[in-house]
């Protein structure tokens, strides 16, 4: 069993989208319009600014990182000079803000969004009325030039992702259906085949990290926790995190490092609030899958 985690950085706003790359965590800190970076010992540092609210992040086969334009529904693509483009516009595929992502080995990105006005539609009806009733949303595909289409359908809010190593599932949180869901990826990046991975309800899941056992840990944003789920759902693993966790990551030298993001439960004020957000860390007996090949 994992040890109680502790805080590697904390000041921040609302992380989200963690990547383990080249010795460091990068995240977005998406109130404070940043990607960050961290080091094990603890070294924080702003990578770069857009002029948005960041999310999801990944790389390509050349070094370029994508990131998540949340609000105006784009993906950005920042080159290894740094220089910044345009990489993908969603807004037309998008019901609203855009959310997590994953990237794979030939840097094909599976984007997710809201659906809705999630904040709205909690004050007005509450948390249980629209799990009960919502608006679905599409699980977006863009491929490596730039070209954007609906990857699947009628999706509960599709959050965090992971590809498996032989490139060929790849495993989406649904967060408004408390359920983890897969797909066969075909060569083209189509998907298919799309079945129950495990159901995660009470719990749902926000960010997702895959471990090389198979099993996926969940960052629960409704609960102080971060929880290991077996395929079927079986629950192998509860780690409390003390605040509400929104997103996670395996890492480090020998990848059993885990990193969970959390912060307190979002409120109207967003970033005029006070940064509460934290990284917090601990080590774990099963290293992070291997990263997802090309086929």
């Amino acid at each position: 069993m994992a040890q109680a985690p502790t805080v590697l950085a904390e000041g921040l706003y609302f992380g989200e989208g963690p990547r383990w790359r080249d010795g460091r965590l990068w995240f977005s800190d998406f109130f404070a319009h940043q990607v960050k970076s961290v080091s094990l010992s603890g070294d924080l540092r702003a990578e770069f600014e857009i002029d948005d609210q960041p999310s999801g992040l990944g790389w390509m086969p050349d070094g370029s990182l994508l990131v998540v334009s949340m609000i105006k529904r784009q993906v950005l693509r920042r080159f290894p000079d740094g220089r910044m483009a345009l990489h993908a516009n969603l807004a037309a595929f998008a019901g609203y803000h855009c959310n997590d992502m994953v990237v794979g080995a030939a840097g094909r990105a599976y984007v997710g969004n809201f659906g809705f006005n999630l904040d709205e539609a909690i004050a007005a009806r509450g948390f249980e009325s629209v799990i009960a009733e919502h608006a679905t949303a599409a699980l977006v595909r863009v491929d490596p030039g730039g070209a954007v289409q609906v990857a699947a359908a009628d999706m509960h809010f599709p959050n965090g992702s992971v590809i498996t190593p032989d490139g060929r599932t790849l495993i989406v949180g649904e967060t408004l259906a408390g359920r983890l869901t897969a797909f066969d990826i075909a060569e083209d990046g189509g998907l298919s085949n799309r079945r129950l991975w495990a159901p995660t309800w009470p719990r749902v899941p926000d960010g997702i990290a895959l471990d090389a056992d198979g099993a996926v840990w969940i960052a629960n944003p409704v609960a102080p926790e971060c929880v290991r789920i077996g395929e079927g759902g079986a629950v192998l693993e509860v780690i409390d995190t003390g605040q509400s966790c929104y997103a996670c990551a395996l890492g480090g030298p020998d990848g059993r490092s885990l990193f969970m993001l959390t912060a307190a439960p979002l409120g109207a004020e967003g970033a005029d609030g006070a940064p509460t957000g934290r990284v917090l860390i601990t080590s774990v007996a099963t290293p992070a899958a291997a990263p997802p090949a090309a086929h």
